[in-house]
């Protein structure tokens, strides 16, 4: 059954595969913005305690049940259920993940186009097409709507081609070269006046603020996104391990993948946030709070390039690219939840399955995108503040009450024959079953109670 659907060729390919899926978007700009937004290395020293606190015990819940089953989150989660109430209620969560990870998607597609545009709308300034990289970077539906397309034709053709010759092959190629370009242009940046300035907001925490609830709570949220959790990427992905991997391991190993290259990005923004600032470029608004993270990337940090001649359109193109890479890592994740749901349970071919949903899906960003300020935040808040941590919260429900406890440790000891013995298994199996689901809650009340 393993061969027949595909399985990771090794350990490098699928930790490369599920750094991807966890380092997209959120942890380029995401992460550093809500970093300098509080408290700098407050949330910083908060963000990195509760990644390996809450983000890895809930990664390591999906693995588990992925690798168990070899199928798809509806399939796997009735696979564990002990009676047909639990499957049905199992079916549910598995097939709202997979429509929730859609629509996550969708709006995906439109910010990745944009990051795509502004590259490109970089390289057209180098080469002196005046009008062309105004068009390229500026906000309009028809720009919108055709890189949005272009994008989603990039994650249909990876997808397409199966586990080893498409998410395997391309994130082992995506993945070193993000981390190469996000290095240099950290070591670039920090060359620059200002940049002592951003280092030491990022670096020095105030102690007394990384007590704050509301910074815990902003921390937990970022931890718990930062590795793309609770739709079933992770399961997914969890299911083409070969039996011979030791699971904890390997959740170690993405999860450290994941917090370096965003803690590495902080490196970058931070600083060129206060180079800009030095360079008379305004980055906080009138009431002294930082600018949204949008207006920080396709505002600030383009008005400060240009500040720099051309080494400024150097550092956009590679920006930019980078941006375009990590958003593409997470979109093959992204899409194979729906697709490996459609080609296990409807029994249609993977070619076949990858057109139609990524049609689908880009038929989704097409409404978004003619309703934009309707649909674009609506469909953000949706899907990440409220379904992606109530999916988590099941997860960890049926891996901490559900499944029993001993079939859980026949398949960890398949790759870790002596896991009874090691400190995660005397940690791991009460924390999941009553520390995560309590911290989710609170994360997901957090919005709700404003």
């Amino acid at each position: 059954m393993v061969a027949s659907r595909g399985e990771f060729s090794s350990r490098l390919g699928f930790i490369m595969a599920a750094a991807g899926s966890a380092v997209g978007l959120g942890n380029i700009w995401g992460f550093p913005t809500q970093a300098a937004s509080n408290g700098g290395a407050a949330f910083l020293l908060v963000y990195l305690v509760l990644a390996f606190t809450l983000a890895y015990p809930v990664l390591m819940a999906e693995l588990i049940i992925g690798r168990h089953a070899h199928a798809n989150a509806v399939r796997a989660l009735r696979l564990i259920s002990p009676n047909a109430l639990m499957r049905r209620v199992g079916t549910g969560t598995g097939i709202i993940g997979f429509i929730v990870a859609s629509f996550i998607l969708s709006f995906y597609a439109i910010v990745a186009g944009w990051m795509i545009a502004h590259c490109l709308g970089a390289l057209a300034t180098l080469l002196k097409f005046g009008a062309l990289s105004q068009w390229l970077t500026e906000f309009s539906l028809t720009r919108n709507l055709g890189f949005m397309l272009l994008f989603m034709a990039l994650t249909v053709g990876i997808i397409s081609e199966g586990v080893q010759q498409g998410i395997e092959r391309w994130s082992s190629r995506l993945m070193p070269t993000l981390l190469v370009s996000l290095i240099l242009l950290v070591i670039y940046v920090l060359t620059l006046d200002g940049a002592m300035a951003g280092l030491k907001v990022y670096l020095l925490p105030d102690f007394e603020r990384a007590l704050a609830p509301g910074l815990i709570i902003k921390a937990l949220g970022a931890a718990f996104f930062s590795l793309s959790l609770g739709v079933g990427t992770m399961l997914i992905y969890g299911s083409y391990i070969s039996d011979r991997e030791n699971l904890p391991v390997l959740g170690g190993l993405v999860t450290l993948v994941d917090v370096c290259i965003a803690v590495i990005a902080g490196f970058l923004v931070l600083p060129a946030m206060y180079v800009a600032l030095h360079n008379g470029v305004e980055i906080f608004a009138a009431s002294g709070e930082l600018l949204s993270e949008d207006t920080l990337i396709f505002t600030v940090l383009p008005a400060l390039f240009e500040t720099m001649g051309l080494a400024g359109v150097i550092v956009s193109v590679v920006f930019f690219f980078l941006m375009s890479i990590a958003a593409l890592t997470s979109s093959i994740s992204m899409l194979e939840v729906p697709v490996a749901y459609t080609i296990e349970e409807h029994g249609v071919s993977r070619k076949a399955a990858v057109v139609v949903i990524g049609g689908l899906i880009a038929v989704a960003s097409t409404v978004i995108l003619l309703n934009f300020d309707t649909l674009f935040g609506l469909v953000v808040a949706a899907t990440t503040r409220y379904s992606e941590p109530l999916l988590g919260f099941m997860f960890c429900i049926y891996v901490g009450w559900v499944w029993h406890r001993n079939k859980i440790l026949k398949e960890l000891r398949k790759g870790s024959p002596d896991v009874e013995h090691t400190l995660f298994w005397k940690i791991w199996p009460w924390y999941v079953r009553l520390v995560c689901p309590l911290i989710i809650l609170v994360i997901f009340a957090q919005p709700l109670l404003g």
